[in-house]
């Protein structure tokens, strides 16, 4: 076997080609090209058209060179644009000994662009005789030599371009990436909300428990923060008057970085006027059902050795439930101290047991020894409430709060609650989140007075809901990291 070239001498070939075409007075970097059909569409149009015929059908299309095989006079090559491939046929005496030779100056991974008649080969398959070609644009380096797909999922990172080159079914995850967002979108609308923006760059950051990532406008010399959440922004928008609205937007939170968890990632927020948690359960799982459907005819997926089925209603059970059932502890009545000594007794071990409070001690039960263990998606509704100062307190228990998050393959799907509209109580749970900044905790929600004075002025009874649109990818797509679903994920720099 022939040892591989150098990279290094590849592409000094390969501009080395490029020269000569210039020289044979070729711009193989012409500014446009009018194609007119795609590989797809033509595949499609012909698919009853027989072996061995021609048709009388015209065809003008452009793509990157996937393959040359080169028979003497006569040479095929196949094309692939976004919707698939075609091979083209190319003979010297139909194309004259000179445009012919200049093929030779070609490569995989060059853009060519190609005239001609349809026909169907002897085995079926349909092709382009090809009149004329014209370069449109010159690859400098080598597409991975790896034929059946690019493997290395760090280079498949670093490098999403040559992913999607190589891997068809990658790109069609993200096709169907952006199909899910216009169905999240339609459905929205349907339900009668508003589609609205809101700042990315703040000069309070809220709505969320999170780490900010901070920088500076030069211009006003003042610190801003990039957005955590969209929340208080919204909430201003039901005090002025819309009764539901809702974005999608990127989020930024200075946290860790695994296979569910990315700095930047994308939110649908969404808030009602007149309507509670329970209400932001029936959009989360009815909107869930509505694209999946849409998308793959079923709400079912597989998921590693899981079947998950997201057709609604969806189950519903309290925090306190959840840890009863997973961990064997009924946490409803017990103090913090006798709770320490249920987990001690079962051998569970809570990070910071003894500095947390009883309401942040059940909450760190359930992320540490409950969440991973919910395999279907599940509404784990009623929480403490020491859970988030932005929410109602629970209408039946003073020690819970009306919030709920949905989770399934031990995921957290999003976030939701019904919403804090008292501005008294606001100011004094902002005041003790204020205080716990101060003492050190780098998560604890800052006091946006400003949102305080909108409240203030009032807002009605309001459901609101945030989803990790992201996550809602993984499980549509079977993928069980989000870098899978992020075109391009954030990554250490190479060097690192």
């Amino acid at each position: 076997m022939e040892p591989e070239k150098p990279l290094a001498r590849i592409i000094e070939e390969r501009k080395e080609k490029l020269n000569a075409l210039r020289t044979e007075g070729v711009e193989p970097f012409p500014h446009i090209f009018k194609r007119v059909n795609t590989c797809g569409e033509l595949q499609a149009a012909h698919k009853k058209l027989k072996a061995g015929t021609h048709s009388e059908d015209k065809a003008i299309i452009a793509g990157r060179i996937r393959s040359v095989r080169g028979m003497g006079k006569a040479s095929f090559m196949d094309v692939e644009d976004h919707t698939g491939k075609l091979q083209l046929y190319l003979q010297q005496d139909t194309l004259g000994k000179q445009k012919y030779k200049l093929l030779r100056k070609l490569d995989m991974g060059d853009f060519i662009g190609a005239t001609g008649v349809l026909f169907k080969t002897n085995t079926g398959e349909l092709t382009i005789h090809v009149k004329k070609y014209t370069v449109l644009a010159k690859s400098l380096r080598p597409l991975p030599s790896n034929w059946y797909g690019l493997k290395d999922t760090e280079l498949r990172y670093r490098q999403r371009y040559l992913d999607l080159i190589m891997n068809p079914e990658v790109k069609q995850r993200f096709i169907l990436r952006s199909r899910a967002l216009t169905l999240m979108r339609e459905y929205m609308e349907k339900e009668g909300y508003l589609e609205v923006e809101t700042p990315l760059l703040q000069p309070v950051y809220g709505g969320a428990n999170a780490r900010p990532f901070i920088t500076h406008l030069n211009a006003l010399d003042i610190k801003l923060y990039l957005s955590i959440s969209p929340e208080l922004y919204l909430k201003r928008l039901i005090v002025g008057g819309y009764d539901r609205v809702y974005t999608i937007c990127k989020n930024f939170r200075n946290e860790g970085v695994d296979r569910s968890h990315n700095p930047e990632f994308t939110m649908m927020e969404s808030y009602a006027a007149y309507q509670d948690y329970n209400d932001m359960m029936k959009l989360t799982e009815n909107l869930y059902q509505y694209i999946f459907k849409k998308l793959l005819g079923t709400t079912k997926v597989k998921f590693e050795e899981e079947t998950l089925d997201f057709k609604a209603p969806w189950k519903r059970l309290t925090m306190y439930d959840a840890i009863k059932k997973y961990t064997g502890i009924s946490v409803a009545k017990l103090t913090k101290e006798e709770i320490l000594k249920e987990i001690a007794a079962k051998g569970l071990r809570v990070e910071n047991a003894e500095n947390l409070d009883r309401g942040r001690l059940v909450l760190a039960i359930f992320d540490e020894h409950v969440s991973g263990k919910i395999m279907q998606p599940t509404f784990i509704i009623d929480h403490p409430k020491e859970g988030s100062p932005l929410c109602k307190i629970h209408r039946k228990d003073p020690d819970l709060i009306e919030r709920f998050e949905p989770f399934a393959y031990g995921y957290e799907l999003g976030n939701a609650y019904s919403e804090l509209n008292d501005p008294i109580r606001q100011r004094a749970l902002f005041e003790e989140q204020k205080a716990r900044m101060e003492a050190g905790d780098e998560e604890a929600h800052p006091l946006d007075e400003d949102f305080i004075e909108s409240l203030e002025y009032g807002m009605p009874p309001t459901g609101g809901l945030g989803l990790g649109f992201d996550r809602m990818i993984m499980f549509l797509t079977s993928q069980h990291t989000i870098r899978d679903v992020i075109l391009f994920p954030f990554m250490r720099k190479a060097e690192q």
